[in-house]
């Protein structure tokens, strides 16, 4: 990939405690969004994805995933929270709520690790997650995060 012509995306690595925080809460600030371009544009246009059993490779399939996904997932609502960090990698813990076309609730968690270019786009994010049913009354994540 021609590197000569991108604009970064800051914070950019290497990492600190605090520009990992804001990197990882601009990323749960653009998936809220629930929109597919804005999100894909934090990626590599060659990005490697796993997340769960699929396998996603630039960001043209991470629009395409996301559109499946938001479609199935309603009413999504996402946290993250840094777990660790090094130069050029961030590990997350994330929790998201979401209701299926049945109205059945779900509190889906799980980590991810990322991996980060030098202009702080993510080339790789490595997704586990494990889906637990709730109730509506469980909910926890019904609004804006608080400081």
């Amino acid at each position: 990939m021609n590197t000569s012509n991108i604009n970064p995306r800051p914070p950019l690595p290497p990492f600190t405690e605090e520009t990992a925080r804001q990197k990882v809460q601009l990323a749960e600030d653009a998936w809220n969004s629930r929109d597919p371009e804005r999100v894909a544009l934090a990626y590599t246009p060659d990005t490697e994805w796993r997340n769960r059993a699929d396998f996603i490779t630039g960001r043209e399939q991470v629009v395409e995933f996301l559109r499946r996904k938001w479609a199935r997932e309603q009413d999504y609502r996402l946290r993250k929270t840094l777990w660790a960090f090094t130069s050029n990698r961030i590990a997350v813990r994330f929790e998201y709520e979401w209701h299926d076309s049945s109205g059945q609730w779900w509190r889906s968690h799980g980590n991810e690790n990322w991996e980060f270019d030098e202009h702080g786009y993510m080339a790789k994010r490595y997704a586990s997650i494990n889906d637990q049913a709730i109730t509506e009354a469980e909910r926890t994540l019904l609004g804006p995060r608080q400081p």
